[in-house]
């Protein structure tokens, strides 16, 4: 049964009102986008430059001779961004405009992402913008499934990228819907090749090098084979949270877990430091009482200390005059570790007696202990309090300092082979193949401790959480000490594909024949990830993971497509496509797409394309196993609303914590459905000078996702259902009390399907060239994206929230992106310099900022390069040549504080030099 079905355009789409509009500032706003546009990009080929040679572009199964489509695409020559200091394709992916990516290497800094950066156009999800190499698929990221890991793909190696700013799924199937990135590598290689680079901030920390080697031999028309490989390291270096001071710009990453230990017993907490809470380092007064904060974003990575190494080898023989035999095997390892505070321990007891029956040294208020600057009752009790656990007890929230900061080292692998036929048979150009990707990644933990042993250290007065160890308590620590693996995934696909286009006859009398393009794909996926039981056990109240966790799933999917191109005219062209997709667990989908290409002349082109999409749940999406981590800071709507606890409910533990959230997947999920619009014109007013300007609507429907905390706590009797407390009507605020239901109160967030989301702009873009026989080549090129409506739904019916320029959920959408080149080169020198563009926005609200504005953020950059067909090459360069800082953002969705990591960076003012021998 069809799931997505051919519809008519809705209200998502751009009607004529917003068409108008949309016109207007498009050509009201060129005079300032001339200064901010997309750097090293130069436009799809322009009017007379056609090559004779028959090419495959990406959005078009069908090879052609003229790379103009009804689709618009960005493509990027990689030469130009290696001159520029680009060393990785996540880079490559910041100086898009049509890139809104959520997520980058640096959030794995207190969060479980492997490392890994994903691509995401549009802003509609990484799940939703399909990535590929050499035109096909590569694993997803095993940690959980939802796309690849742009750091596994070898940027060294790389000739080109082709950005499909439209929804492809008619072609490419499932998470095309955002469009389609395609890394393409050289096809052949002779000589060699070796280049070594650093790059060096201004200030301390993020020094980083980078140095690959690569040699082919075998010319494919005279010796009838090509074999090359390519290995490229890069290492970049941690900047500590001490190394900028962005995170002083307030107190930021608040935790009421602290050292020394806010403690209580049933009302408010103090704290040893109180009320000043300045005779220790890290801490700040709470906003009632007199227990402490401590700000833990010292402890924090602003840029993970990384490690890359890629070695990449092709080898095509030629059979015969037409054919081909290519085989493309690729290895990559990513390593990725970052630090962040001392472990925390918010669910500890202290009891009044020792086992033994002797006074405890450190119970507040027995001889040698600190003074209690609170009433404490000596018979105190309290429901479902664990084993052990006596009358007078009282309520502890400690860090654990003496064992250090904590830190994660995640190792990313990823294997990837391709044989493949290709060439001419019959009038046919074809391609057919056999693929295996494997993805592994691999989480190991330093600077932890076993939290049972923690537990029963300060219960029975073995641990002081108020101040110095005797010997006692620091061999205990010390014996607590606990590195260790803590999880690991692996993800497979393998598969067979095969397509083939030929040109046809006129049938119209066009003057230019029709074509058609067929193929047919079927694939296995498979995903397996896993908690390593007896360590996760031991330190699940500080990372959240269930020890039994164990996520697995697999499926098959099968599809076949067709693309027909047919000229009406000699200046009109209708393109039409339809894939079929069958998916075991989820049935099957047909989606379609039909574009046009109007060009009335040489120098004047209207194109457009509307279809249809559909992605199926990932299978972490489905299969992932229930998980219990930390929310941001809030208070507890019902024992403290706005701000005030309620009779018996200690403020201590229900105003301003982090409580315990679920996350995990949803066996029920729905499949994502799309409807996609693009309409654009490209001119040529003037000999080269190439102008751009492009339309697009998306509107998706059944979005799958998690709610943002936030939204959640902010509307508590709209999400009453989300809510499930224990039986003391409390949530909780420390992992150590999930899954048991008598202590475990806790938000679910679990995966579902979400509502809908409507977004609509434009993509201008431009370049011109000026060639001068005494003065040398001047080109300009600038690339920009304007949002005019990014709108999403948190349930199907539910209100229409706004994000383009407010952060809003877990991010914000940038109304405008652009990024602009000046480049100059004149026989063996050349020089550059670029800028880039986001536009400010309004600030994830909080309770004393709650109309901050984030401030735009430019940066520029600059280089000059000589070099040579052979022998040595050098290009000297700086990133960042104002030195712009981050703009600040109170922002608490990831760790990092004082600025959004996801869009800025820490780095600062960097030179590099990069030095190349060609031979």
């Amino acid at each position: 049964m069809a799931i997505t079905k051919f519809v008519p355009l809705g209200d998502a789409m751009l009607n004529e009102k917003v068409l108008a509009r949309a016109l207007r500032l498009m050509f009201s706003g060129g005079a300032v986008l001339a200064g901010v546009g997309m750097a090293g990009i130069a436009l799809a080929q322009q009017a007379g430059q056609q090559p004779m040679a028959r090419v495959e572009i990406t959005g078009s199964a069908i090879k052609r001779i003229d790379a103009e489509t009804s689709v618009p695409i960005t493509v990027i020559k990689v030469d130009d961004l290696k001159k520029q200091g680009v060393t990785t394709v996540e880079q490559v992916l910041n100086m898009l405009s049509v890139s809104q990516a959520q997520q980058s290497t640096s959030q794995v800094v207190g969060a479980s992402t492997g490392g890994a950066a994903f691509a995401d156009l549009r802003g509609i999800g990484a799940n939703k913008t399909l990535v590929l190499l050499n035109g096909r698929r590569l694993a997803n990221n095993a940690f959980d499934s939802s796309a690849p890991d742009l750091n596994m793909i070898p940027f060294a190696a790389l000739l080109k990228v082709e950005v499909l700013r439209d929804g492809a799924s008619s072609l490419y199937g499932s998470d095309a819907v955002g469009g389609v990135i395609n890394f393409i590598t050289r096809k052949d290689f002779q000589g060699g090749v070796i280049t070594v680079g650093k790059d060096q901030p201004k200030d301390s920390g993020g020094k980083s090098f980078n140095g690959n080697i690569g040699f082919g031999f075998g010319d494919l028309d005279k010796d009838r084979f090509n074999l090359f490989a390519l290995y490229d390291h890069q290492d970049q270096q941690a900047i500590g949270g001490t190394e900028r001071p962005f995170n002083k710009r307030y107190a930021g990453g608040l935790s009421p877990t602290t050292s020394p230990a806010n403690y209580f017993q049933g009302g408010d907490s103090t704290n040893p430091t109180g009320p000043s809470c300045s005779s220790e380092p890290n801490l700040v007064p709470a906003d009632k009482g007199t227990s402490c904060q401590m700000t833990t974003s010292s402890f924090v990575d602003y840029i993970p200390r990384t490690e890359r190494d890629t070695l990449l080898f092709k080898g095509t023989i030629k059979l015969g005059e037409d054919h081909r035999f290519n085989l493309e095997y690729l290895n990559s390892r990513s390593s990725v570790r970052s630090q962040i505070a001392p472990v925390p321990y918010g669910g500890l007891y202290q009891n009044r007696l020792r086992e033994d029956g002797s006074l405890n040294p450190y119970y507040p208020g027995n001889p040698g202990a600190i003074t209690p600057t609170i009433k404490l009752d000596p018979n105190y009790t309290k429901d479902n309090t664990p084993a052990g656990v006596k009358p007078g007890f009282i309520n502890l929230k400690w860090r654990d300092l003496p064992n250090g900061p904590r830190s994660d080292d995640n190792t990313n692998t990823q294997q990837r082979l391709v044989a493949m036929f290709d060439g001419r048979l019959a009038d046919w150009d074809y391609e057919a193949a056999a693929t295996w990707n494997e993805n592994k990644v691999r989480e190991n933990l330093k600077g932890y401790s076993d939290g049972r042993m923690i537990t029963a250290g300060v219960l029975n007065g073995i641990i002081n959480p108020f101040g110095p160890q005797d010997a006692a308590g620091t061999a205990l620590i010390n014996a607590a000490a606990l590195d260790g693996n803590i999880q690991n995934a692996k993800g497979t696909v393998t598969g067979i594909d095969a397509h083939a286009s030929r040109e046809l006859s006129d049938w119209l009398g066009a003057g230019k024949p029709a074509a058609i393009a067929i193929g047919a794909q079927a694939s296995h996926e498979s995903f397996v990830s896993s908690a390593n039981t007896e360590y996760a056990a031991k330190v699940v109240a500080s990372t959240g993971i269930d020890p039994d966790t164990h996520n697995e799933g697999s499926r098959h999917v099968y599809a076949a497509y067709t693309e027909l191109n047919v000229p009406l005219l000699p200046t009109l062209d209708i393109t039409a496509a339809v894939r079929y997709d069958k998916y075991s667990d989820f049935g099957s989908s047909t989606n379609p797409k039909v574009g046009f290409r109007f060009q009335p002349n040489s120098r004047v082109m209207l194109r457009g394309s509307y279809s249809t999409g559909f992605r199926a749940p990932s299978l972490y999406e489905i299969n992932a196993a229930q998980a219990y981590t930390n929310s941001s800071e809030h208070d507890d709507p019902v024992n403290c609303p706005n701000g005030d606890p309620k009779p018996g409910k200690p403020s201590s533990a229900n105003c301003g914590q982090q409580f315990q959230v679920l996350l995990g997947g949803n066996l029920n999920l729905k499949p994502e459905t799309s409807r996609n619009l693009t309409l654009g014109l490209v001119l040529e007013p003037l000999n080269n000078l190439s102008v751009a300007i492009d339309l697009w609507a998306i509107e998706l429907k059944q979005a799958i996702g998690s709610l943002s905390d936030d939204d959640v706590f902010a509307d508590p009797v709209k999400y009453a259902s989300l809510y499930h407390r224990n039986s003391s009507g409390d949530l909780s605020t420390d992992g150590s009390q999930c899954p048991l239901p008598a202590t475990c109160g806790y938000v679910d967030l679990r995966t579902q399907n979400l509502g809908g989301t409507k977004t609509n702009g434009i993509d201008l873009s431009a370049s011109y060239r000026l060639r001068s026989a005494a003065w040398g080549n001047y080109t300009f090129a600038t690339n920009s994206t304007y949002v005019h409506r990014y709108d999403y739904q948190n349930s199907e019916g539910d209100e229409w929230h706004k994000n383009v320029g407010v952060y809003s959920g877990n991010n914000p959408v940038f109304r405008w992106q652009s990024s602009a080149s000046l480049v100059w080169n004149q026989d063996l020198l050349s020089a550059g310099l670029s800028a880039h563009y986001k536009s400010g926005y309004l600030d994830q609200p909080k309770l004393d900022h709650p109309n901050h504005r984030v401030a735009s953020y430019t940066t520029l950059d600059t280089y000059v390069a000589w070099a040579q067909r052979k022998g040595l090459g050098l290009t000297l360069g700086v990133r960042n040549l104002a030195d712009r800082v981050p703009p600040l953002s109170y922002q608490t969705t990831v760790f990092q504080a004082g600025y959004d990591p996801r869009y800025a960076d820490p780095t600062g003012r960097t030179w590099y030099v990069r030095g190349t021998y060609t031979f």
